[in-house]
C-alpha cells in the first residue's frame, strides 16, 4: 500500500467550487473539515435552519447561505455538491431527492450513507446519474480506513492465497420481524448497515444468498453469507454489548493464513506458518520468516494519521472525490454500483423472516 503525502488546502493550484447542503453534529465533526485538506472553495451552505446555515456558513469560510437548495443552485452553479442530511417522516433518505435535484442543476454528487432506502431509488440515481454524465458518490468510510485498505492489498497477493471465508461484528440491533415493513422503524438499520456492508462488498464481492437467525433480547443476529465466489461468511450484529467494548472485529481466512483488524484501527496478519511439532515443541515462537506481522498507531505525535478525519477515511473519501471529478475519471469507491448491493442485504434482512434464505444475487 503506497504511503499517500497529504496536500492542504491553500496549497491546491486547482479547487472544486462546491455547495454543502446540511448543518448537523456529523457533519460539523467529521465533514467539513476534511475541506482543510481537499481541493475545494466551498461557495455556500443551505439548511432549513437559516441560523445554523449562516453560523456554519462563518464557521467553515462560505460567502453565502440559503434556506432553499433549489434556489442556492441556481444561483451558485457549483462543480459539486455535498449532502449531508436526515431522514423524512416516513422513513425515506432526505439526500436521495436532493441528490436528483443535484444533478438536474449539472452538479456532482457527494452524499453521506445512506444514499438510498431501496434499490428502486439506486436504479433512479444511477440513470440520472447516466442522464446528466455527473458523477455520484457515497461516502463509505469503511473502504478508506487505512486498515481496511491494508486488508485489501494483502488478500490479493498470492501469498494470502484464495480467500474462503470471512468474519465481521458490528454493533447493530433490527426490530421484530413484523414491525419491518414500516420503514420508520429501520432507520438505526439502513443508516448502520452501509458500514459492514461496505467492507463485506468491497473484500468479498457480491453476496450470492445468506441466511439469519435473529435474538429478541437485544435485537441482535447471526447471519451466514454465499458469495459469488463460493467463499462464505458470517455478519454478527452484536447488539447489546456494553458500551466500553470495541465496537468492531474483522477476520479474513485465506489458505493457511488469514489477517485480523481490532476495533478499526489494530492489524494482525498471521503468515503462512506451520503448527509446532504437537507434543514436543516447547516454543510457541515461529521463524522470523513467517512470523505475525502487526501494526496500530501510536497516539502521541501530532499527526495527520492520528485525527480520526483520517483513520477513520473521512478525508480520504473526500478526495478521491474531488480527484474523480478533476481528472474525469470516475468514483472507483462509493459507487451507486456497491449502495446497490448493500442495499439489497438491507431488503434481504427486511423481507426474509429469520431462519428463511435470501437469494440476492444469481
Amino acid at each position: 500500500m503506497a504511503r499517500s503525502l497529504i496536500t492542504y488546502n491553500f496549497e491546491y493550484e486547482k479547487k472544486l467550487n462546491v455547495c454543502f447542503i446540511g448543518a448537523g453534529g456529523h457533519s460539523f465533526r467529521n465533514i467539513y473539515p476534511t475541506f482543510q485538506y481537499a481541493p475545494i472553495h466551498l461557495l455556500a451552505i443551505c439548511d432549513q435552519d437559516s441560523e445554523k446555515a449562516a453560523s456554519y456558513a462563518a464557521q467553515f469560510g462560505a460567502k453565502a447561505h440559503y434556506t432553499n437548495h433549489l434556489e442556492m443552485l441556481e444561483k451558485e452553479k457549483p462543480d459539486a455538491v455535498f449532502i449531508v442530511t436526515s431522514y423524512h417522516p416516513d422513513g425515506r433518505v432526505q439526500a436521495t431527492d436532493l441528490a436528483l435535484d443535484c444533478l438536474k442543476a449539472g452538479a456532482h454528487v457527494w452524499m453521506e450513507k445512506p444514499t438510498a432506502s431501496s434499490t428502486e431509488e439506486i436504479q433512479q440515481l444511477i440513470a440520472a446519474s447516466q442522464q446528466h454524465n455527473r458523477y455520484v458518490m457515497t461516502g463509505l468510510k469503511k473502504t478508506f480506513f487505512p486498515s481496511i485498505e491494508k486488508v485489501k492489498e494483502i488478500i490479493q497477493t498470492p501469498e494470502f492465497g484464495t480467500i474462503s471465508s470471512i468474519y465481521i461484528r458490528y454493533p447493530q440491533h433490527m426490530p421484530p420481524f413484523e414491525e419491518r415493513k414500516d420503514l420508520r422503524n429501520l432507520t438505526s438499520l439502513l443508516d448502520h448497515i452501509f458500514h459492514p456492508g461496505a467492507i463485506i462488498h468491497y473484500l468479498m464481492g457480491k453476496i450470492e444468498s445468506l441466511s439469519y437467525e435473529w435474538e429478541p433480547v437485544n435485537g441482535g443476529s447471526v447471519t451466514n453469507f454465499r458469495f459469488l465466489t463460493g467463499a462464505v461468511g458470517t455478519l454478527h450484529l452484536t447488539a447489546g454489548i456494553s458500551g466500553s467494548s470495541p465496537l468492531e472485529r474483522l477476520e479474513v481466512i485465506g489458505e493457511g493464513a488469514n489477517i485480523v483488524v481490532e476495533n478499526g484501527v489494530k492489524v494482525t496478519y498471521y503468515r503462512k506458518a506451520a503448527l509446532p511439532a504437537y507434543g514436543r515443541d516447547s516454543s510457541y515462537l515461529v521463524d522470523n520468516e513467517v512470523a505475525p506481522l502487526h501494526w496500530e498507531p501510536e497516539f502521541s505525535l501530532g499527526q495527520l494519521y492520528n485525527k480520526n478525519l483520517f483513520y477513520l477515511g473521512y478525508v480520504q473519501e473526500v478526495n478521491h472525490f474531488c480527484e474523480s471529478i478533476l481528472t474525469g475519471n470516475a468514483p472507483q469507491k462509493g459507487t451507486l454500483e456497491e449502495s446497490l448491493e448493500i442495499l439489497k442485504l438491507f431488503q434481504a434482512y427486511r423481507f426474509t423472516e429469520p431462519g428463511k434464505r435470501a437469494v440476492i444475487n444469481s
